[in-house]
């Protein structure tokens, strides 16, 4: 399974193998340039690699030149109902467009859109919802269903086809984690366009976070999708610390694991505080490393023996290990201290 095709988007290659590339979406008003370009960056140091903003008017669209002067990465204008603003984002400078061609009100209008895309060699991602749907669809369907989800898409796909644009990325996302596993999974089968993944309107951090690990690990532990979004109800760098979390655990992103045991009546320890900071200076340290914080001296080194490095608690001691084997001992106090420095003085760290 997974895409045969690829897109470009600014420079970052998207589909036909390339790595999984993370995205997010600003919550500035595109217009003021200086907040957008300001959040942008913030997104851009804590990973995200494409960028995606609104364009609900022409001011907005006319905001896209100055922001993509201050920015490193590539942009990506959001567009619904007025093809106009697709025209002028794509004469501004963006690179790549999300459009739901259905609502631009004649296929002269997408012809017009895709023509332009095709002279500046900027890709079109087809981002269906399940609030999009048309109702003749619907109908069809009995109600939403994936095979609903992935006929709408496919329409939109045969369209821009039509006019000789195939520079497509697709989405088919919904609030539904299992409506939108199914609909991703049909849709893998039916295309070999590059997919861009992600529950939408998944809610707050908490259950925002649980809804796209399970639908978007799900389908990539399947080998289906070629860039994600993680949508939350949160400041946007939430979005990629959480897209980085579920690339990591999947194996697919470089960078630190923490392994920590959830505790028990065994532990004699205050073992949760010791698995926060542990966090925090692993994220300062930014190493591809395995890191385990365990409550038992006994057992804690063997059970996490696939750590490069661990500390395990005692009484009123703990141990530090490596590679499941204990290399010493440190008060509990200094016990993360003690961790970090058998770190730090390790060579050949990757």
């Amino acid at each position: 399974m997974g895409s045969r095709k690829h897109v470009i988007v600014g420079g970052v290659k998207v589909g036909g193998g390339a790595p999984i590339s993370l995205q997010s979406m600003t919550n500035t008003s595109t217009a003021d340039v200086n907040k957008t370009v300001e959040q942008i960056n913030i997104l851009a140091n804590a990973g995200c690699e494409i960028i995606r903003v609104a364009v609900p008017d022409m001011s907005a669209a006319d905001a896209i030149g100055e922001i993509k002067k201050h920015i490193k990465i590539p942009l990506v204008a959001d567009i619904h109902f007025d093809y106009k603003l697709a025209i002028r984002a794509a004469q501004a400078g963006a690179d790549a467009l999300r459009i739901n061609p259905g609502n631009f009100g004649g296929e002269d209008r997408v012809k017009a859109v895709a023509d332009l895309c095709r002279e500046k060699n900027l890709p079109i991602r087809v981002g269906v919802n399940s609030g999009s749907v048309g109702k003749e669809i619907l109908a069809k369907h009995g109600g939403l269903t994936p095979e609903a989800m992935c006929e709408h898409a496919l329409e939109y796909v045969r369209l821009l086809n039509k006019f000789d644009f195939d520079d497509i990325c697709i989405s088919v996302k919904t609030s539904s984690v299992p409506m939108t596993i199914a609909s991703y999974r049909m849709l893998s089968e039916r295309t070999e366009h590059p997919l861009h993944l992600g529950v939408t309107e998944a809610g707050t951090e908490y259950m925002g976070i649980v809804k796209s690990a399970i639908g978007i690990g799900a389908l990539l532990e399947d080998g289906i999708g070629d860039t994600i979004r993680v949508s939350l109800t949160e400041q946007p760098e939430r979005e990629i610390q959480a897209g980085l979390a579920i690339l990591r655990a999947l194996g697919l992103r470089d960078g630190y694991e923490l392994i920590s045991c959830p505790t028990c009546g065994r532990c004699g320890i205050d073992l949760i505080p010791l698995a926060h900071e542990t966090e925090r200076r692993l994220k300062i340290l930014d190493k591809n490393i395995v890191v385990a914080v365990m409550g038992c001296a006994v057992n804690g080194p063997g059970e996490a023996s696939r750590a490069d490095f661990g500390i395990a608690g005692g009484d009123g001691e703990g141990v530090l290990f490596k590679g499941g084997k204990i290399v010493g001992k440190a008060p509990m106090e200094n016990l993360v201290d003690e961790l970090f420095c058998l770190i730090e003085n390790e060579r050949n760290l990757p």
